[in-house]
């Protein structure tokens, strides 16, 4: 009897160095961790929504290019379709990104802490990662950014603007700086455009390198995982390559065209959502130990400043607990040794805002 194979030493290096992406998953009452919006669909979406579900035929394959989609997105950023890319969330744009863009052994560079994606897809295809520690107040050290563009040159760069998990828009010249500078792809992560109201869509003609990665999932259409990238047609043409047939089903693309269509329907959400991130986060300010961080994205980060002991809440993960006994479910970054002490709440609706902020404020007292 032929002895079995080791799994293990069947996979390859870089994969089994990694660890998995763990979602927390608490059911809770109140759920506050995951930057989804609060709120469902109107009715009046809705039933266009299902009446549109009602139009597919599920036994034939979804329209490879999306091209219904691509022609909603290209009308509302003024970006030709053939510049633009649907993905299965922005995670699978950017895994293409670095499947067309890496070679085993490229550098990928980031500032951190930020959206732990980037590293975990680059060392799954056995790319190295460098990261560039962000100062005082997430604010990008422009300085040691381009010593390193010019140390290692790195095949892909990425950006979130704003910043996932501090909320804040690094300073646009020292990204143009950054632009100007790398001689690879330089990939801007637009996830929270539509809370923060600033882009770099006008520099894709400038910058033939540039990438802008938007998704739907922070507006209310998590649930369909629709992710999309603009650049220009050259580098679009190279993803097509590696992107996977049918990578979008039919009806994310129906009920995604369905939404953008009617825009207004959720901006009054986008909007209600903005007015409730200042209330939270100055409500926040108030209360002594608790620092909050500026942010133009639908979460506010904020850091645990105790210093009297008697205190029964100590430290991060006392809070999360304390928050997640009370049925409020907020994401904890106790592991994380750049966010020591810190959390990152969804802002929710007004009522779910005040229950979380109730369990804050007595926990400090």
């Amino acid at each position: 009897m032929s002895k079995l194979p080791d799994i293990i030493n069947l996979v390859k290096k870089s994969v089994q160095e990694l660890k998995p992406y763990h979602v927390e998953n608490i059911s809770c009452r109140v759920k506050l961790d995951a930057m989804e919006s609060p709120y469902p669909l109107s009715e009046y979406l809705m039933k266009k929504v299902i009446e549109g579900i009602g139009r597919i035929k599920i036994n034939r394959y979804p329209d490879p290019q999306a091209s219904r989609l691509k022609s909603i997105i290209s009308s509302q950023t003024g970006i030709s379709a053939d510049s633009i890319i649907i993905g299965n969330g922005s995670d699978e744009l950017i895994q293409m990104i670095l499947t067309v863009f890496g070679e085993e052994g490229d550098k990928v560079l980031f500032p951190a802490p930020t959206f732990s994606m980037y590293g975990i897809i680059a060392k799954s295809l056995s790319l190295k990662t460098e990261v560039i520690l962000l100062g005082e107040d997430w604010e990008l050290p422009l300085d040691k950014f381009l010593h390193e563009i010019e140390r290692i040159k790195p095949k892909v760069i990425f950006i979130s603007y704003p910043n996932n998990p501090t909320g804040n828009c690094f300073d646009k010249k020292s990204i143009l700086k950054i632009l100007q500078k790398a001689k690879g792809i330089v990939v801007i992560d637009e996830a929270y455009n539509d809370f923060s109201k600033k882009t770099f869509l006008s520099y894709l003609k400038e910058f033939k390198n540039l990438i802008i990665l938007r998704t739907l999932s922070k507006i209310g259409m998590a649930g369909l995982r629709v992710g999309y990238l603009m650049a220009d047609k050259e580098i679009c043409r190279e993803l097509n390559k590696v992107r996977l047939p049918y990578n979008s089903n039919s009806v994310s693309q129906e009920i995604a065209s369905i939404i953008l269509k009617n825009r207004a329907e959720i901006q009054k959400q986008i909007e209600d959502i903005m007015l409730e991130r200042d209330r939270l986060t100055e409500r926040l300010k108030e209360i002594k130990g608790i620092k909050p961080y500026p942010s133009e994205t639908n979460f506010i980060l904020f850091k645990l400043v105790v210093s009297e002991s008697n205190l029964t809440v100590r430290n991060g993960k006392d809070m999360f607990l304390r928050l997640a006994n009370s049925g409020i479910l907020v994401r904890n970054f106790g592991s994380d040794s750049y966010l020591k002490d810190c959390l990152r709440v969804t802002v929710g609706t007004h009522e779910e805002n005040n229950e979380f902020l109730d369990v804050i404020q007595k926990s400090m007292v």
